[in-house]
């Protein structure tokens, strides 16, 4: 009897604190959820389990049961029913300017490509574009959207949680925070290949790998909430986006030498002189404005900790 009358009081008590502290349920369960799952897949990578190609579904789903189930159990917490109707619009969100599609599909690989071209013998190991490259390359492009982290990450990170953290910190601190923390949600995939990982690597090269990575995520969350805040929040072009840069990453994985596949540097180079071309140019309001219409939440105190 006693059992049963303290399970609704231990539901009420959880469902309070995290409305109280709806930032800090997010992530936590957005880092539990996903680094549960990827157990199994690295534990096939190390030869523990199996090395089968089905464990790759784990690694598929991390981004789906971390993030994206995470933003959904709390937008239904903090905002009720309505929330996941309000994401979807958000993820609807079609009609934006001709020049923010153009820049995600056509400007964002310029862009990596300048930081090939800067790293002292990168751009002479690119081995050039194999025929039929733009068909390839739309193929791999859905293949990310959908597969790849872009829609189940962007659930998470754009849909739930920036809009709160700008609204609670401001655009740059916000998008900061926000970086470290997309980055170290990453931690489990350098075990991986997923990140240069697994059997026959050295984690001492984690020292060198993670500190890239970091200023190379921390460019990218510059450049999305730049954009997020120009689009009115669109969940469909923030997506674009982060698919734009994974496709482009993996073309010059598979077509690149060495020098460029065993190192995020030259893309977090060529990302990391736009990002701060863009805190220059916006003064470091990265297009957020509270004046003005902004995706805001509606319930909830947007707390980290007390």
């Amino acid at each position: 009897m006693n059992e049963s009358r303290q399970s609704p009081s231990l539901t009420k008590n959880l469902q309070h604190f995290m409305r109280q502290y709806p930032l800090f349920s997010f992530f936590f369960m957005a880092y539990a959820f996903s680094w549960i799952i990827l157990i199994p897949y690295i534990l096939s990578q190390w030869n523990i389990l199996p090395n089968k190609n089905i464990f790759m579904v784990f690694f598929a789903l991390n981004a789906f049961v971390g993030p994206y189930l995470s933003a959904y159990i709390m937008g239904r917490i903090t905002e009720g029913r309505d929330s996941w109707l309000n994401m979807k619009k958000r993820f609807r969100r079609f009609k934006v300017s001709w020049p923010w599609y153009a820049f995600i599909l056509f400007g964002i690989p310029l862009v990596m490509m300048l930081g090939i071209s800067i790293l002292p013998g990168a751009l002479a190991s690119f081995q050039g574009f194999p025929p039929g490259f733009p068909a390839k390359y739309i193929i791999y492009f859905v293949i990310v959207f959908f597969g790849g982290g872009p829609l189940g990450e962007e659930i998470g990170w754009r849909g739930f949680a920036l809009p709160r953290m700008q609204a609670r910190y401001g655009a740059l601190r916000a998008t900061l925070l926000l970086g470290v923390l997309w980055t170290f949600w990453h931690l489990p995939h350098f075990l991986t290949t997923a990140q240069r990982g697994g059997p026959g690597s050295s984690l001492s090269l984690l020292y060198v790998n993670l500190p890239i990575f970091l200023l190379l995520v921390m460019s990218i969350a510059v450049i999305m909430t730049w954009v997020f805040n120009h689009t009115k929040g669109s969940l469909f072009i923030a997506m674009l986006l982060h698919t734009s840069i994974n496709t482009f990453s993996l073309i010059l994985a598979l077509f690149s030498a060495p020098i460029v596949t065993r190192t995020d540097l030259p893309v977090a180079i060529g990302l990391g002189i736009l990002a701060i071309a863009i805190l220059i140019f916006t003064g470091g309001k990265l297009g957020y404005q509270t004046d003005k219409e902004q995706i805001q939440p509606t319930i909830g105190n947007n707390k980290f900790t007390s």
